[in-house]
C-alpha cells in the first residue's frame, strides 16, 4: 500500500486531505502536535504526534514511517499572526518562519529519496499571500512566498526523476486557522473555500496523466469578504 504523509492532519485542510486520500486507497501517516480533537479512527490513518517547529522531533519522525512506499507529501500545516509587522512579536514571528516554511523544507529533504525513486508527489499548501501583497501579513505572506519558491524550484529540480511538486494556494478557506484572529470568513458561503475543496483538486491531480504535472494552482471564493472580530474589552 502507499504511503502518504499530511502534516497539520488533524483539523481544517490537512484533515480533508487525509481522509480523500484514505477513501482512495492510501495508507495516511497524519502529522499534527495534537490529535485529541481528531475523530477519524480508519484503520489507513495512522495519528503520529510531532511538533514540526522542533528540528529534533522532525529527525526521529523519519525513523516512524516507512520510507520505502511513501509516494505522497502534502505539507499542510501552517500558522498565521497578522498586523502591523512592527506589532509582531519576535516569537510570532519566528513560528510563521518555522512552522510554514523551514519545516516543510526539512521534511521534504528527509524524505526526498523515496518520493523521487517512486516517481510520487509533493503538495505545499501555499496561500494567496505568495502571489500578492499581504498587507498586515507581511511576514505570513513571506513565508508561503518562500514555500511556493521552493516548490518550483524542487520541481525543476527533481523532474527527471518522475518527482512532482504542486503549489495549492487558497484564498479564505473556512478553518480553525482563523481562532484567535480579530478577522474570519463571513457566512456568506460564496465568501470562503471549504477544505474539501482543496482535497478534491488533491485527488484531481494525482488522477492526471502520470507524464502532466500542474505546478501551481490558485483557488478563491466567488467573492471576497471578511468579517471583524469585536474587540474585547480590557478589565
Amino acid at each position: 500500500m502507499k504511503n502518504a504523509i499530511v502534516t497539520g492532519a488533524s483539523s481544517g485542510i490537512g484533515l480533508a486531505c487525509a481522509y480523500k486520500l484514505v477513501n482512495m486507497g492510501y495508507k495516511v501517516i497524519g502529522v499534527s502536535r495534537d490529535f485529541s480533537k481528531c475523530n477519524c479512527d480508519h484503520h489507513n490513518f495512522v495519528h503520529v504526534a510531532c511538533d514540526l517547529t522542533k528540528k529534533e522531533q522532525l529527525v526521529a519522525l523519519q525513523h516512524k514511517i516507512d520510507k520505502q512506499n511513501t509516494y505522497i507529501l502534502i505539507n499542510a500545516a501552517g500558522v498565521g499572526h497578522f498586523g502591523p509587522h512592527e506589532t509582531l512579536r519576535i516569537d510570532q514571528i519566528e513560528e510563521i518562519i518555522t512552522l510554514n516554511l523551514t519545516a516543510p523544507l526539512l521534511l521534504t529533504k528527509l524524505f526526498l529519496k523515496p518520493l523521487k525513486e517512486n516517481s510520487g508527489y509533493i503538495f505545499n499548501i501555499s496561500s494567496i499571500s505568495a502571489q500578492q501583497p499581504a498587507i498586515f501579513g507581511a511576514a505570513y505572506g513571506a513565508s508561503k512566498a518562500g514555500l511556493q519558491h521552493f516548490g518550483h524550484s524542487l520541481f525543476k529540480e527533481a523532474r527527471k526523476s518522475g518527482l512532482k511538486v504542486i503549489n495549492i494556494a487558497p484564498d479564505i478557506t473556512n478553518t480553525a486557522f482563523f481562532d484567535g484572529l480579530d478577522f474570519k470568513p463571513t457566512e456568506d458561503p460564496q465568501s470562503f473555500i471549504e477544505p474539501e475543496d482543496i482535497a478534491d483538486i488533491v485527488a484531481h491531480t494525482l488522477n492526471l496523466r502520470p507524464n502532466t504535472v500542474v505546478t501551481n494552482i490558485t483557488l478563491e471564493p466567488q467573492k471576497f469578504k471578511l468579517e471583524k472580530r469585536p474587540r474585547k474589552k480590557s478589565q
